[in-house]
């Protein structure tokens, strides 16, 4: 049979990435693994979720088991430096970020990508779940997976054309229970391996703990303000604390208090009822528009602001200087800096997105010129 191509997998060690090679070899691929060695913090080395040595050699198993090629690649200190920064950086900056926007653009998606071109590939496949649709002389379309529940998309609007046209993620039409099928019907070591949601550099321990020993800064106590500059409390630092949390806030109260933002100069929480929670705007940095050039006038999406969120009718309005504002249908409550913003059209297509910057102006004209975009 005739070589589809040369793809590499970024394998983990992980039931998705493994059954991602052994589908991709089914289907008439050259395939490869490839995994990569990431930073740990000294002495956790084995708790870290994505590349301990029992995940190496699982993924080992796994390539020797369907006759693949596998390299391991040391990205550690590209990691710490791109990665980790990123994170303790975010939460500095009064932010909630999410590294995993950082590790799929600059560490899978860029580090691991340019590698697996310079072994010769033609395309590098992750075991995530989206979708992709490439035609002829058209740009790739990336859509949301089959599997709602296991849908990565978001984390994946971070990529642009030319990561994909190399990438393959051949999970998309799949659900889970289906690729677990696949994986015991294989017999591949990783058929029952467990998932977990922690960031993997933390090796399993609270975020706030990781902040208080490399960003200490961050940690600083400082006053809770309600919104006319009342003080009701002390907050043990800002990044202990996110967008819309309501427990652990050691305030008695008649009503549920929630955190309502954080005030970097004032080093200041500041906290309000559930109806001063919702907002209906927000602003984005720059935007990455996935298959088509930045929109000329505003359009109506479905808007994701958190992984695990639902998507929000909305307006977005593309700005000159390539960020964009969001207006939302109805106010939404986790509206957070430093998670993404990620516009999708009724079909479930990643059309951009950007990071949260903040609550925007209202801005009621974009209401009245609104556009669909049909790419």
């Amino acid at each position: 049979m005739t070589s589809k191509g040369h793809v590499v997998v970024a394998m983990s060690g992980g039931v998705d990435s493994s059954v991602a090679a052994a589908l991709l070899q089914r289907q008439g691929y050259q395939v490869s693994g490839m995994m990569l060695r990431l930073w740990s913090e000294p002495g956790r080395e084995m708790s870290n979720r994505c590349c301990t040595p029992e995940a190496m050699g699982i993924a080992r198993r796994v390539a020797g088991q369907i006759g693949i090629p596998f390299y391991a690649v040391n990205a550690q200190d590209t990691f710490r430096d791109t990665v980790v920064e990123y994170f303790l950086d975010g939460y500095a900056q009064g932010g909630t970020p999410n590294p995993c926007l950082a590790c799929n653009r600059h560490i899978r998606w860029e580090f691991l990508l340019n590698r697996a071109l310079a072994l010769g590939a033609d395309f590098m496949a992750t075991g995530h779940y989206v979708r992709l649709v490439r035609e002829e002389n058209q740009p790739v379309r990336l859509y949301e997976a089959v599997d709602q529940h296991k849908d990565q998309s978001y984390v994946l609007h971070v990529l642009e054309q030319a990561q994909l046209q190399h990438a393959l993620f051949p999970l998309g039409d799949l659900t889970k229970d289906e690729v677990r099928a696949i994986a015991a019907e294989l017999d591949l070591p990783a058929a029952q391996s467990k998932e977990s949601q922690d960031l993997c550099f933390l090796a399993g321990q609270d975020y706030r703990d990781f902040l208080d020993r490399y960003s200490p800064q961050a940690g600083s106590p400082g006053p809770i303000l309600d919104r006319t500059g009342r003080q009701m409390g002390q907050h043990d630092g800002l990044a202990h604390y996110t967008i819309g949390q309501r427990k652990g806030l050691g305030i008695a109260a008649p009503e549920p208090l929630y955190v309502l933002e954080k005030d970097i100069a004032r080093n200041a929480l500041i906290i309000g009822t559930r109806a001063e929670l919702g907002r209906d705007t927000l602003v984005t940095g720059p935007v990455i528009w996935q298959s088509c050039q930045a929109p000329s006038a505003p359009f109506a999406a479905q808007v994701k602001i958190r992984y695990s969120a639902r998507k929000a009718a909305a307006t977005v309005t593309p700005l000159p200087d390539g960020s964009s504002e969001v207006a939302f249908d109805e106010p939404q409550r986790d509206i957070t800096p430093g998670q993404a913003a990620v516009f999708y059209n009724l079909e479930g297509e990643v059309l951009g997105g950007g990071l949260i910057q903040g609550e925007a102006a209202p801005a009621p004209a974009a209401r009245e010129s609104l556009i669909q975009i049909a790419v």
